[in-house]
């Protein structure tokens, strides 16, 4: 940098909650290393893009991004061009090679060397780095909230990912399960309170393999989720994401025990064959994940429970696909977000399956999955006409300036119209009438 000029940075983010809690980590520690954050793509000095690789989608769309700033670096060929996480970590030098206007390319685990590596940027020297990391890596940094409302906030628990489903690059791309000290959480939560946020999600690849160990003391996921529930009654606490064998009855027992822990679960499927499920190794059965289903609507009446599903993985049959619906009306989703396999290289399944069924009928299968669970996110959000919900204001709806819109425990959207409270606060609200996505009530 020079002594006259400081550097602004400006930071794309693609893919799931975990990437975006990481842009805010990215940006804490390029703020804290003399550069300035950015929300203007064309004031910017340097472009970061946080990338995806767990489908073929998120990297095309990408991909169809670089194009477009290789024209900005045309016209501004002093622009520094960096590309972070996954898809950094998974194609490495290749895409350096690939793409010659890559400026920078940085892992997941590599955050901490961003001012250095720009700086190398700076003058002249591609730079890379995409070592993975055993230990967590930004227990101690108090991220920059990006894009905030000021409301509500992310805050990972844990990194990597040690189950190895036959279809994922995560394992490969973010290396293996490492958890934060629980003090820097709780620490976290407490700070975002003051500040006046009410909700925060917990995030992890799968946040109940969470697991802390210092000297005698021992930490478990129900058990950080305790000490983060007790902060403040008016504090909500979310989690994302669950595997199913990995659910127990102590997280629900917890959520059960605590109001201010959303009644809201997701908890990814994937598919309703045990024939596929093995094929995907996700190490339960059908049976199994839906007894975790039954046992949470014993246990959590009105819970909401969320879901992925992938069609068309190797080998599914019409007969998998069919025990797939059925598996959706029996666990009756309220909501779900679905894809249709795409291959990831270097995955197992990449390299000892064959990707065998038709573009044809994956695209005729999803939309059968996305018809039944539109079905079933209606008849679940008819189930609530006439009920009432307390809502966390968020602000106002993007259809009226006269309405406001939160969400309820079950992380359903409602709208209504606006009170003399204010985002930030809570407000009960009876709903009135309902669409497929929305409740939509009054307060009362």
């Amino acid at each position: 940098m020079t002594e006259n000029k400081i550097r602004k940075f400006y930071i794309e983010t693609y893919g799931c909650q975990m990437n975006f809690s990481d842009s805010e980590i990215v940006a804490s520690i390029l703020t804290d290393g003399g550069f300035q954050a950015s929300g203007n793509l064309q004031e910017a000095d340097i472009v970061l893009l946080n990338t995806c690789s767990i489908r073929e989608h998120a990297e095309d769309r990408v991909r169809k991004r670089l194009h477009y700033f290789r024209s900005l670096k045309k016209k501004n060929p002093g622009l520094t061009i960096g590309l972070l996480g996954c898809m950094a970590e998974r194609t490495k030098f290749a895409l350096m090679e690939e793409e010659q206007l890559l400026d920078v390319i940085a892992g997941p685990d590599s955050y901490r060397h961003l001012p250095g590596l720009l700086e190398q940027a700076g003058s002249g020297q591609r730079a890379i780095d995409t070592i993975l990391s055993a230990d967590e890596t930004y227990a101690d940094i108090n991220p920059v909230r990006l894009d905030s409302n000021g409301i509500s906030s992310f805050i990972s628990i844990m990194r990597g990912c040690e189950n190895f489903c036959s279809y994922c690059v995560v394992p490969y791309a973010r290396g293996q399960e490492r958890s934060r000290d629980p003090e820097t959480v709780i620490r976290e939560s407490r700070d975002l309170f003051i500040q006046g946020y009410r909700e925060v999600t917990l995030l992890g690849q799968n946040v109940n393999s969470y697991f802390w160990k210092e000297g005698n003391e021992t930490v478990n996921f129900p058990g950080l989720l305790e000490r983060i529930a007790v902060l403040d009654p008016q504090l909500r606490v979310r989690f994302a994401t669950s595997h199913p064998k990995d659910l127990s009855l102590e997280v629900i027992e917890i959520i059960e025990k605590y109001p201010n822990i959303c009644k809201a679960i997701h908890l990814p499927v994937q598919s309703g064959s045990d024939k596929i499920l093995d094929k995907m190794n996700r190490k339960y059965t059908r049976e199994e994940y839906l007894g975790k289903i039954r046992t949470i609507r014993s246990k959590i009446p009105g819970c909401a429970i969320s879901t992925d599903i992938i069609t068309g993985f190797c080998d599914e049959t019409e007969e998998d696909h069919k025990q797939t619906l059925e598996l959706m009306k029996e666990a009756a989703f309220d909501f779900a977000f679905t894809f249709k396999y795409s291959e990831r290289p270097q995955t197992i399944a990449a390299e000892q399956y064959e990707d065998n069924v038709p573009a044809p009928v994956k695209e005729r299968r999803l939309r059968e999955i996305i018809e039944l669970q539109q079905e079933l996110s209606s008849a679940s959000n008819h189930r609530d006409l006439g009920e009432t919900f307390e809502v966390l204001i968020e602000g106002e709806s993007k259809r009226s300036d006269k309405q406001y819109f939160g969400r309820n425990s079950q992380n359903k959207v409602m709208v209504f119209p606006k009170t003399s409270l204010k985002p930030g606060e809570y407000v009960k609200v009876k709903v009135k009438r309902v669409t497929s996505a929305t409740l939509i009530g009054e307060a009362i």
